[in-house]
């Protein structure tokens, strides 16, 4: 099946910029929107931002004008440039797609998650 590979999370002071990368392989005929989610700790997961083949794009209001998503059709890969990163932007990080794969047909596909934490 399809994988999704994120990389780039990890621990920076508030303030601090982090680049978030998350490549798709496997049986991929087409990718049509992508994304971004997180999840912090006592929170439920909520929608960072997401970007359409043509490279529309929205965020969520508690990262517009700090975070911008953007993608590599060539390399099914999507980004997430996070700068002026807050301690509540602590959280995991999850990637997904909506692919077409062969034989299977269109399904959203998630990546494992990787930890972002913005602490002093």
């Amino acid at each position: 099946q399809v994988q999704l590979v994120e990389s780039g999370g990890g621990l920076v002071q508030p303030g601090g910029s982090l680049r978030l990368s998350c490549a798709a392989s496997g049986s991929i005929l087409s990718i049509a929107n992508m994304g971004w989610h997180r999840q912090a700790p006592g929170k439920q997961r909520e929608l960072v931002a997401r970007i359409t083949s043509g490279g529309s794009t929205n965020y969520a209001d508690s990262v517009k004008g700090r975070f911008t998503i953007s993608r590599d059709n060539a390399k099914n890969t999507v980004y997430l440039q996070m700068s002026s990163l807050k301690p509540e932007d602590t959280a995991v990080y999850y990637c997904n797609g909506l692919i077409e794969q062969s034989f299977r047909g269109w399904g959203i596909s998630w990546g494992q998650g990787t930890q972002v934490t913005v602490s002093s």
